[in-house]
């Protein structure tokens, strides 16, 4: 991830002030005459004396491995080397993130490492897996409503089954803000940005800490983005391209959409989408749906790794807008995130889809975030923004930060 690879460079800015002066190391008899280079990446394959890798910039590049070559192993989330642990080259893996430091060869392909910053693949797997448990516990998402800039406040429509709530997210000079690129569906491309970039029917999504009736997060990080919400029926499929074409029924239009690797796609069982559409008409009792609804998704969805389908469950029937452990309306984002994943094969001409795309940057094509089909009766029961904005804070679940935005 790039804010990862941030963390190496601060790290290898530290290793540099703590490295001797030039003067010096012309006195120990090492050399200043070879230009110094860095390269970023992820290690391809580990020789007996070199690594091969595959740099950000493109291409492979060969480090050379000497016994003088200073190797650290730096936690993800560190911003300095103070808990740097040495190690051996025999301890570097393909799949490590790396930032070597060394003297270019005249081939521009190979150069001799003076130094390794390592961040090892399962250290990465294990912080990102712990992000996206506390976006999934201490985070909120929705539309939003209103911009306070001078306040620092922004405040959002957290939707759900029932009504939606509002939310005021705090924001303070601490706070990580972000903000996803008009044609990029990957957390990861998410940039720095200003609180004045946030725009009214923006989607956000932030973490903090929640004040006990939920009105109110104070954000320790924020992501937003302009995306497009789309309601309809597919009226043709091209599989060859990846793509499909919708008509809208609240723009009256027709949209290509495309379809990436990055793409979401889930397919809401019938039983489900009846149960949502009748809380939406409010034809049902709310605890009747709210069980109901859990019951169809664990029917349709195995237990996730990891935990019993009783602590999920539990978990589901969190409300977003509740307390820590309060009762309310299930997660959608939670239970649709247990259904199992769909393809463009899965789809037909004729299906009722709501998808979140990206903007399209005033390009005809918009490029799909998050799919989900089976909702004809929920479009039936709303034809209307507030039911294809159920996927609004999901849509933001798919990446690193917060797993899978997610990115």
């Amino acid at each position: 991830m790039r804010w990862l690879l941030a963390v190496l460079f601060c790290a290898f800015l530290a290793l540099l002030l703590a490295s001797p002066p030039a003067s010096a190391q012309a006195t120990s008899g090492a050399s200043t005459d070879a230009s110094i280079v860095k390269t970023v990446g992820a290690i391809k394959s580990v020789q007996t004396d070199s690594i091969t890798v595959t740099a950000e910039s493109g291409g492979d590049v060969i480090a050379k491995l000497a016994a003088t070559t200073k190797i650290l192993r730096v936690p993800p989330g560190e911003k300095d080397l103070k808990n740097a642990i040495p190690l051996q080259p025999q301890d570097l893996q393909p799949g490590d993130r790396v930032l070597v430091r060394g003297q270019a060869a005249p081939d521009a392909h190979t150069l001799a490492a003076l130094a390794v910053i390592v961040m090892k693949q399962g250290d990465i797997s294990a912080k990102q897996q712990r992000d996206r448990e506390d976006w999934q516990k201490r985070g909120v998402g929705g539309l939003v409503n209103k911009v306070d800039a001078a306040a620092g406040t922004i405040t959002i429509s957290s939707g759900g089954f029932g009504a939606s709530k509002t939310v005021a997210v705090h924001v303070s000079k601490d706070t990580i803000l972000r903000r996803y690129a008009p044609d990029s569906v990957k957390f990861d491309d998410a940039k720095p940005a200003p609180l004045d970039q946030i725009k009214v029917g923006d989607q956000l999504r932030a973490r903090g800490a929640r004040s006990q009736d939920g009105a109110e997060l104070t954000a320790e990080e924020i992501v937003s983005g302009t995306f497009r919400n789309i309601a309809g029926t597919i009226t043709a499929i091209d599989a060859a391209n990846n793509s499909f074409t919708v008509k809208d029924l609240i723009a009256k239009t027709t949209v290509v959409v495309k379809v990436s690797a990055d793409s979401q796609m889930k397919k809401l069982p019938a039983e489900m989408a009846q149960r949502i559409a009748m809380r939406l008409k409010g034809g049902a009792a709310a605890n009747g749906d709210t069980a109901g609804v859990q019951n169809a998704s664990a029917q349709s969805s195995p237990s996730p790794p990891g935990g019993d389908r009783r602590s999920s469950d539990s978990a589901a029937g969190r409300g977003q807008g509740g307390g820590p452990g309060a009762n309310g309306p299930p997660d959608f984002q939670r239970l649709l995130s247990r259904l199992p994943n769909s393809t463009l094969a899965d789809l037909q001409k004729n299906d009722a889809v709501m998808i979140v795309s990206t903007d399209g940057a005033g390009s005809g094509a918009v490029t799909a975030i998050t799919l989900l089909a089976g909702v004809d009766a929920i479009l039936t029961a709303a034809p209307n923004r507030s039911a294809y904005s159920l996927l609004s804070p999901w849509s933001l679940n798919t990446s690193g930060g917060e797993g899978e935005a997610a990115q």
